[in-house]
């Protein structure tokens, strides 16, 4: 009798242990500014981090500049472009991170970033999500600080995020025990959302879990020229008035405990419309939409004239009413 050897496949090598923190960088024709942001990650004085690099179909260097950096980053590239909030889903679902973070490719941080907002994780487990203080910036020149005159709430801060979302993307670092509790329903970020979406996924953190912030400007912004964010209103109060309904679906009796956030929220969602409506000149109708608040506050007293004035205008008007102090601008 002959015995015959067994072949057998060499083991496969053990996977690599799961990083502390996972980058999420999702992108689309990102070249210009993108080696910048990596740059700012690979310059961390936390080194247990992997980037997670989702590429929405880039058609520039975007893809070259980032599988160059080796291989603490993961590529990834979509069959197809798809909005910002499912491409950040996406890009969640294959971090393998204790925390997610989040680098919008044309943003920047401080080296001290990451480990000082985990520190932040370890010394509270009932803490969700930790943001920094960020500075806008354009080109050379620093714009504002953020938080320069006071920090924001910490704790389980759920009416104040509401009532005043402070929570830029590129600061935050979230726990991904958080995102994925039961209490985030079912859902990271909502794709039915397209300019809220950031910070319906803040809201419904902060239900749940501690918020905490790093009192220093860690995270940079860069404000482009031309920005269109302000000129989405009809958009925004469409968003608004649909977290308002997943709050009420989601939160029981809500309405009852938190009469005064449905209030404001609606109150919010009115200004927008008008905005929207007074910017293609229907300035009765805008009048119409904010008639049930009017005369609550500064800005609707304001806003009131303002839809006297052509809608052309708003870009001139918009400019002063950014410039206002935040607390005149509520």
């Amino acid at each position: 009798m002959t015995d015959t050897a067994t072949s057998h496949a060499p083991p496969a090598p053990p996977a690599p242990p799961a990083p502390t923190v996972s980058v999420i960088m999702n992108c689309l024709n990102c070249g210009e500014h993108l080696r910048a942001a990596m740059d700012s990650v690979f310059a961390q004085t936390l080194d247990d981090w992997e980037i997670v690099f989702w590429d929405n179909g880039s058609t520039d260097c975007s893809a070259d500049i980032a599988q160059s950096y080796g291989h603490k980053v993961r590529y990834f590239r979509a069959e197809r472009t798809v909005p910002l909030g499912a491409a950040r889903n996406l890009a969640i679902a294959r971090a393998r991170g204790e925390f997610i973070a989040f680098l919008d490719c044309d943003d920047l941080w401080r080296p001290e970033k990451l480990a000082r907002q985990v520190a932040l994780f370890r010394a509270n487990p009932a803490v969700g999500l930790v943001s920094c203080d960020t500075v806008m910036f354009s080109g050379d020149k620093e714009l504002s600080r953020q938080f320069q005159a006071a920090p924001p709430a910490r704790g389980k801060v759920f009416h104040e995020l509401m009532t005043t979302q402070w929570i830029s993307m590129s600061s935050a670092v979230i726990r991904r025990a958080a995102l994925d509790a039961p209490g985030m329903g079912g859902h990271w970020f909502d794709e039915s959302l397209n300019v809220c979406e950031e910070a319906d996924v803040f809201y419904r953190i902060a239900w749940d879990w501690e918020l905490d912030h790093v009192d220093a400007p860690l995270a940079r912004w860069r404000v482009h020229g031309g920005s269109t964010t302000f000129r989405k209103f009809a958009q925004f109060a469409d968003e608004t008035e649909a977290i308002l309904a997943k709050h009420i679906r989601m939160y029981r009796d809500y309405e009852r405990d938190h009469a005064d956030l449905v209030a404001l929220l609606r109150r919010r969602a009115a200004f927008q419309r008008g905005v929207a409506l007074w910017r293609e000149g229907k300035g009765s109708e805008a009048r119409e939409a904010i008639a049930p608040y009017a005369g609550s506050s500064l800005k609707f007293r304001l806003f009131w004239m303002a839809t006297f004035l052509p809608g052309g205008m708003f870009d001139a008007v918009a400019g002063v009413y950014f410039a206002l102090p935040s607390f005149l601008r509520r």
